[in-house]
């Protein structure tokens, strides 16, 4: 319960909280006016001018119910106490309330609504202070104090339970945006970081044999000039899905003919596609060539002494199995990168598994996918 006390204590304010708008002065005014035409109106109402004017007083707190909810608690707390401490001194009746003071319960829905867990404590502190002793000292019935009392706790509820609504949606939205950058960060490190390793093996190489073998240095910078300008086109295609809140690119799984590399700088680079894989959602089919991609670049980038990078996709029954193999010396990793990370976060999203480490002769990454999204 002391946990629960703290909690609700340091709770922060909601940050959906705007200042007041022309409608919201707006209002006021149009009260104003309905409490002057009342306070004129009910010539048997005691003490009406001054209940007219304890009104008018915090009547403008009303604007900044939203940013300084406690602020409105205090001028009615403020102008509405000296009242019921003169009426006891001076044994008269307090003034009678005007019917448009009703907005007063404005009061407890905003604190439970928009303001800070203390100043909501400290708020409806005085509050209910004011109220209860209102309704405990007029001479009412028991029926209708429980009624008033009930009325200001429903405010106050009604305010709490739109807040917790508001923190939920802020919270679902929260998750909505992590679950965007993770994807947005999959697909720049599958498809930019893949490219820019090929980019700079192929320098590596060019630098190497510039001067023994100009015409391989050539070769090197053609190939960087063919991988800059897939750079530039995956991020387009990365681009334009984000403009067009389209979930999947279009991407075929024909495009992993891509992949392959007969051999030039770095090992060279086998893709083998199976038959019968033309009715892959194109969910699936995207997922199996972003991975495809990444594991060919870890290989390019860890395998040491790699001569074959091997890609083969097949059918087994309901699912789609990709292995992507090397014959190097697999390099210990750091532990910082976020290639393997990525592609189980793609394989878990669809329902499948991957698994990655050293095989005989190399190492070898498997990813087992249904051949349709698992729902």
């Amino acid at each position: 319960m002391l946990t629960l006390a703290r909690s609700l204590w340091r709770l922060p304010a909601p940050p959906d909280a705007r200042p007041a708008t022309r409608w919201d002065h707006a209002f006021v005014a149009l009260l104003a006016v309905l409490g002057v035409a009342e306070a004129l109106l009910r010539t048997d109402m005691d003490g009406r001018w001054l209940s007219l004017a304890t009104f008018l007083v915090w009547l403008p707190t009303v604007l900044v119910r939203r940013t300084r909810p406690l602020r409105m608690s205090a001028v009615f707390a403020a102008v509405t106490v000296p009242l019921m401490i003169l009426a006891w001194t001076s044994g008269d009746r307090e003034p009678d309330d005007l019917n448009t003071a009703v907005v007063g319960l404005l009061i407890p829905f905003s604190l439970t609504r928009w303001a800070r867990g203390r100043d909501a404590a400290v708020g409806l502190g005085l509050f209910l202070l004011v109220a209860g002793t209102s309704l405990a000292t007029q001479p009412l019935a028991a029926g209708d104090r429980i009624g008033g009392a009930a009325v200001v706790v429903a405010a106050a509820a009604v305010g709490a339970a739109l807040r917790s609504r508001s923190m939920l949606r802020t919270r679902q939205l929260d998750v909505v945006r992590q679950q965007e950058r993770e994807r947005l960060a999959r697909d720049l490190h599958d498809t930019v970081a893949h490219h820019l390793t090929a980019i700079a093996i192929s320098a590596q190489a060019g630098l190497a044999v510039a001067d023994a073998k100009p015409e391989a240095a050539r070769d090197a910078l053609r190939r960087i000039d063919e991988e800059a300008t897939r750079t530039l086109a995956e991020t387009r295609k990365v681009v334009r899905m984000l403009r067009t809140d389209d979930d999947v690119a279009d991407r075929p799984l024909n495009d992993l003919a891509g992949i392959a590399t007969p051999g030039g700088a770095g090992p060279r680079v086998e893709v083998h596609v199976a038959d019968g894989l033309d009715d892959l959602s194109p969910t699936v089919a995207a997922a199996v060539q972003r991975i495809a991609q990444e594991a060919v670049a870890n290989a390019r980038r860890h395998a040491e002494g790699a001569t074959t990078v091997s890609v083969h996709v097949d059918r087994q029954h309901d699912d789609v199995r990709l292995v992507v193999s090397d014959d190097g010396r697999a390099l210990t990793r750091s532990g910082q990168g976020f290639g393997i990370v990525g592609m189980t976060e793609r394989a878990t999203l669809l329902g499948g598994t991957l698994v990655a480490g050293p095989a005989p002769g190399g190492w070898c990454v498997t990813a087992t996918l249904p051949a349709e999204e698992r729902r």
